[in-house]
């Protein structure tokens, strides 16, 4: 497929604009990343997307915020700025779990970190001082999952829908092509963007004095910010209020007051055809690093040979994003489309045969189907993991690997996205085919162990994970090299107790399952494991939950790690709450061994630095 007009590379300087004969851009998108021209960077999705739909666009990849000419390098746009934080929140991006300033950056250059704290809202400040009345766009996973009010961690408070406090003309969520496409050509035609209401996708505001006149059927309130931020059952509510119209078909339109304005959120946009997934991902992506830089992009090494099979998770995991900005229904490529982008790949010079992913969200999704989909959207009552309606489509996606592995130049096909170990067929066969694309380790995450905890993140329970890892190690027998499970596990979480990681501890001592790949929960804005935590409540069912914080939190993440010394302290003190004083000292099935009080005390010391 041929796209004329499309250029090398979106341009980035003025330079760049004359050259293509470009006097003023219609669009300017402005993102927290470094430009990166592939497919998994939103700015070259979307710039390219817009580009192909007739409109010209121009990239400012990382302006620095304190210097305002940064801003100005290619004047105004035509029709309106793009404003994005990036691939990641920025609040995720430049803090750790434990709030720590991280040192690093993988989505700049040489990993250097250069986006504000907030970019949307530092971005779209300035750009409204600096061009007063151009229209601005806001989106992105920091706008999209910050649209209502939202607890945020870092601040520890509850916070307004982003566009109350930015001064925004309208908020896309989710993917946004569609949206953005839309919002152009009407811009195009003479819409002003803060007079585009009936876009779904989109997220738009008015003065409180207007919320009565409207006229919208099905018209849903939600709990306004001042109730929100008072009451954690108002909270519960509005999050249950909000995930029930993530639907396309059957999603309300939402309104929630704040005191200075009122958001307005349409539903959102119907998923892609699978013709209109093949449009986007066909698109001529450079698969590089703007020519500008003069260092690598941490972020494009491990993927600049992957490919995004598809998009959407109706896992529905509490702690996971994904269906509140991806969707639930899962979007897939036609095979055609797959392999014609993996034979592209013969003429990049930097191609040594190696695909690393062929994959999404969760690899084995790909051409799922449920006939409800297309009628209706998923199911708002019922798990579509363990709904005998759902079609699987692992075997075309098994077979789309082997075929890609046919192509001239391709040695290897590799499945590098996580895997749902659950919806593995339970046949020998599958899992054998499945493992010879895996190269060395298939990673799953069953996140937990305990009842109690697995049920608060919405994973399947432990016998599953049982039932697979033994699938698996009876699958390595003979073999050589062997595949390791790495398996990806979470502590903080909501629901879950010292006692509760000290049992997984146990189980990963017991099956020699000990693993580096532990993610500290970390409450980003509007996913159900959040709203637990802001409100130490169950959404649910409205009880109380438990909600690790401060030290605890320290203490859990300790024990996951209870072989490096340097948790010692962390790991006894856990153990003594506990009351599993039993698990110290030097007989086989002990975590830790028992030190004197010195050592104790030194390893305390050489801890403390480190958290």
């Amino acid at each position: 497929m041929t796209h004329p007009g499309q250029p090398r590379f979106l341009p980035v300087t003025r330079e760049e604009l004359e050259e293509l004969g470009i006097r003023q851009p219609d669009i300017i998108i402005i993102s927290g990343d470094a430009y990166v021209d592939h497919p998994s960077f939103a700015p070259a999705l979307l710039g390219r997307v817009l580009w192909d739909a007739g409109f010209t666009v121009a990239i400012i990849p990382q302006p620095d915020h304190k210097d305002p000419g940064s801003f100005c390098t290619l004047g105004k746009p035509g029709l309106f700025f793009a404003i994005s934080g990036g691939s990641v929140d920025s609040m995720v991006s430049n803090y750790t779990a434990a709030r720590k300033k991280r040192a690093d950056d993988a989505y700049s250059p040489g990993g250097v970190p250069k986006r504000p704290d907030r970019a949307v809202l530092v971005y779209t400040d300035l750009v409204h001082s600096l061009f007063p009345g151009v229209p601005i766009i806001i989106g992105g996973i920091e706008a999209s999952l910050r649209r209502f009010a939202h607890y945020d961690y870092w601040s520890d408070t509850i916070r307004q829908s982003i566009l109350a406090d930015a001064p925004a003309d309208l908020l896309v969520y989710g993917m946004g092509e569609t949206a953005l496409c839309t919002i152009a050509k009407n811009a195009r035609a003479g819409v002003e963007p803060k007079n585009m209401h009936d876009i779904p996708g989109t997220v738009w505001k008015i003065p409180p004095k207007e919320a009565g006149n409207l006229d919208i059927p099905d018209l849903c309130t939600l709990p306004g910010y001042s109730d929100v931020k008072e009451s954690p059952h108002e909270f519960c509510l509005a999050h249950s209020i909000i995930a029930k119209n993530q639907n396309p078909f059957t999603g309300k339109t939402l309104l929630q007051r704040h005191p200075k304005t009122v958001i307005v959120q349409n539903p959102p946009s119907f998923p892609l055809k699978t013709s209109e997934m093949d449009r986007v991902y066909g698109l001529p992506y450079q698969r590089a690093e703007h020519p500008s830089y003069k260092e690598e992009i941490p972020a494009l090494i491990p993927v600049r040979f992957s490919v995004i099979s598809h998009r959407g998770c109706y896992g529905n995991c509490n702690f996971c994003a994904i269906s509140m900005h991806q969707g639930s229904v899962i979007q897939s490529r036609s095979p055609e489309s797959i392999l014609s982008e993996i034979a592209s790949f013969r003429k990049n010079p930097g191609f040594a045969g190696i695909v690393s992913d062929v994959g999404g969200p969760s690899a084995n999704m790909y051409m799922d189907m449920c006939p409800e989909w297309e009628k209706r959207g998923a199911c708002t009552d019922r798990e579509c993991t363990t709904c005998p309606r759902l079609r699987s489509g692992i075997h075309e996606y098994l077979n789309l690997l082997d075929e890609a592995e046919q192509i001239a130049g391709v040695k290897h096909a590799f499945i590098g996205s996580g895997l749902r170990y659950d919806l593995i067929p339970p046949d020998e066969g599958c899992l054998n085919h499945i493992l010879r694309h895996i190269s060395g380790q298939m990673k799953v995450a069953p996140e937990h162990i305990t009842k109690t905890v697995t049920r608060a993140m919405n994973k399947p329970d432990i016998n599953h994970f049982d039932r697979f890892r033994k699938a698996f190690e009876k699958s390595q027998d003979g073999k050589k090299p062997r595949q390791y499970l790495v398996p990806y596990l979470m502590s903080g979480h909501p629901g879950c107790t010292i006692r509760d990681m000290i049992s997984l501890a146990e189980y990963l001592r017991d099956t020699g399952l000990y693993t580096r790949q532990v993610q500290d929960f970390t409450p980003a804005p509007l996913t159900a494991s959040t709203s637990m935590y802001a409100t130490g409540l169950d959404h649910r069912t409205g009880k109380p939950v438990h909600v690790p914080k401060g030290r605890e939190k320290k203490i859990q993440r300790a024990i996951l790690h209870w072989k490096d010394p340097a948790n010692y302290q962390l790991v006894l003190e856990g153990l003594t709450i506990a009351g599993r004083k039993d698990l110290v000292g030097n007989k086989a099935g002990c975590l830790i061994p028992a030190r004197k009080s010195g050592e104790i005390r030194a390893a305390s010391k050489k801890n403390r630095g480190l958290l």
